[in-house]
């Protein structure tokens, strides 16, 4: 069974969102090109570098371009011979024996995983507990929620139990795009367009969307929301303004979609206070970036890093 989950730093590992130790996704990425990075020189690393890195991990293919990225630390990286992933084909005799026949492991299932999940269980292989844990999240986890859960068996719609579930710190980032002119990118940040201070009116929204969204989303939680905000960045070349939106709360349950409704709502309160000077302008790639909290531990959305 393929993990569901897209994440690249499993709950298991019991990292927060600073990444304040490495994890197994960016000890891939290591592995992957040959160098060994001590705790000093991950720390050393920009958040932003860190959890590219983390995301890097997460590919099928470790990006060779990764490297411009770790050889930033300081203390710098030593060179190691680069080490392969484990073979996708069949599952290792010493992962499957470790494991024990009550989780069992079998070549069809080893296969169905992602690179980053079957280096994890061959990396937390000599650490029993460890690889337990890492078997019940990689692997059993999926199966366990193959069946949707805003579904009764009578396939009737009903709010998820989460009372069972600790109340933990929980965050979210989301984006949208809002796509126009030059002309009106430029009267947006020289606050010159007719309809007054866009950017302003669009914050704004955007955090008052975050805090209703159970009440435009039927089944969704209320929580308690701790800190929410709304970022814009303006892309000249593109002509893109781009919106970002965090959410934070210490709940039983996440915060997605309260960040995807503060970005969906903040760009088209832009998109309403801009259609006098652009009638063509669009929003685009509404999409969560990252989460983090609960048991899935930070996910981030995968891409290729980009090396500055």
């Amino acid at each position: 069974m393929v993990a569901s989950t897209q994440g690249v730093v499993y709950g298991f590992e019991e990292i927060d969102a600073t990444l304040p130790f490495i994890p197994l996704a960016a000890r891939r990425v290591l592995d992957g090109v040959g160098l060994k990075l001590a705790l000093e020189g991950w720390l050393s690393l920009s958040p932003e570098d860190r959890r590219a890195l983390a995301a890097a991990g997460g590919l099928e293919r470790v990006p060779a371009t990764a490297a411009s990225i770790v050889n930033r630390a300081v203390p710098a990286a030593a060179a190691t011979d680069p080490v392969p992933d484990p073979d996708a084909r069949s599952a290792p005799r010493e992962v499957v024996e470790a494991l024990g026949p009550e989780r069992p492991l079998d070549d069809s299932r080893w296969r169905a995983l992602r690179a980053i999940d079957r280096y994890a269980l061959c990396k937390c292989r000599p650490k029993p507990s460890k690889l337990s844990r890492a078997y019940d999240e990689i692997v059993a986890t999926p199966r366990r929620l193959a069946r949707l859960t805003h579904l009764t068996r009578e396939g009737a719609a009903t709010m998820v139990d989460v009372g069972s579930k600790p109340v933990t710190f929980r965050r979210a980032v989301a984006s949208a795009s809002v796509r126009t002119t030059p002309e009106v990118l430029r009267a947006l940040a020289d606050s010159a367009l007719p309809k007054g201070d866009v950017i302003a009116a669009a914050r704004i929204a955007g955090i008052l969307a975050a805090k209703r969204t159970p009440e435009l989303i039927p089944l969704c939680h209320p929580v308690q929301t701790t800190h929410a905000a709304i970022d814009f960045v303006s892309n000249a070349p593109t002509a893109e303004l781009r919106v970002r939106a965090t959410v934070e709360a210490t709940d039983r349950t996440g915060v997605e979609m309260e960040a995807m409704m503060a970005a969906s709502v903040a760009a088209l309160t832009v998109y309403d206070m801009i259609k006098s000077e652009d009638r063509w302008a669009s929003i685009d790639s509404v999409r969560l970036e990252e989460k983090s909290g609960g048991k899935s531990g930070l996910l981030i959305r995968p891409g290729e890093p980009a090396a500055r």
